[in-house]
């Protein structure tokens, strides 16, 4: 899971997030809270996006299973 792309992706965004918030002074508050809400909005998403694909992948296997296995046999 770890090496999945958005996962990748997600963990070198909020580096970079962490990394400004921590290097700019005059900055700091306000980019340390959006570091935060990013964070969030991007752990629900993917959250959503797992429930989605966990009910779409059980869906697909009633609609096979209620077609004898899908392999067009008769």
């Amino acid at each position: 899971m770890v090496n999945h792309p958005w996962v990748v992706y997600l963990i070198a965004y909020l580096g970079v997030r962490v990394h400004r918030a921590r290097t700019a002074p005059s900055r700091g508050a306000s980019a340390v809270e959006w570091v935060i809400i990013t964070a969030i909005i991007a752990g629900v998403a993917l959250g959503l996006a797992t429930l989605i694909r966990t009910l779409v992948e059980q869906r697909q296997t009633e609609i096979q299973n209620s077609f004898g296995g899908g392999g067009g046999k008769e």
